[in-house]
């Protein structure tokens, strides 16, 4: 969905937006969040699934695609490239649907479906345990310690 079509309602008038009514005078504010449930992220992280089908094959690039850390694929010659895959461009066959790599030395290289053997989930994933939930509970357990002018500072990724 377009940044344009994010947020418009056909029955207002073009160029109109909806604007979140004012808060009334006799609402309570409360130091209570309300958090809504985000979904749970699969622990990837070690993963080396069986690519028996061409549909293994395109289940498992798309959850490559979705990790944030680096996969190694082994091509089906032994040759091993290491990497975060930061792209795929997905065709009716294999040998025509592409993974990008981006690696360690700033190289990009491009490798077919065809020419995967295996997918292999090496690197830690940098998202694992930043959720907004996480963030949240960090925020109320400094909270509760009495700390004021609370920053939760994002950890060193390595």
């Amino acid at each position: 969905m377009s940044g344009r079509e994010h947020g418009h309602d056909p029955l207002l008038p073009h160029g109109a937006q909806a604007v979140a009514a004012p808060p009334r005078a006799n609402d309570e504010l409360t130091d209570e969040l309300e958090v809504v449930p985000g979904f749970e992220r699969e622990n990837l992280q070690g993963w080396i699934p069986q690519l028996a089908t061409e549909a293994d094959i395109r289940a498992v690039i798309e959850k490559a695609f979705d990790y944030r850390g680096d996969v190694t694929i082994t091509r089906k010659n032994g040759a091993e490239v290491t990497g975060y895959l930061f792209d795929r461009r997905v065709a009716p066959t294999l040998e025509n649907s592409i993974v990008r790599l981006m690696l360690a030395s700033g190289e990009r290289p491009t490798v077919p479906y065809s020419e995967i053997a295996a997918i292999a989930f090496t690197g830690r994933d940098t998202a694992a345990g930043k959720s907004y939930e996480a963030w949240v509970k960090k925020y109320w357990e400094k909270r509760a310690k009495g700390e004021k002018n609370i920053s939760i500072e994002p950890e060193a990724l390595e």
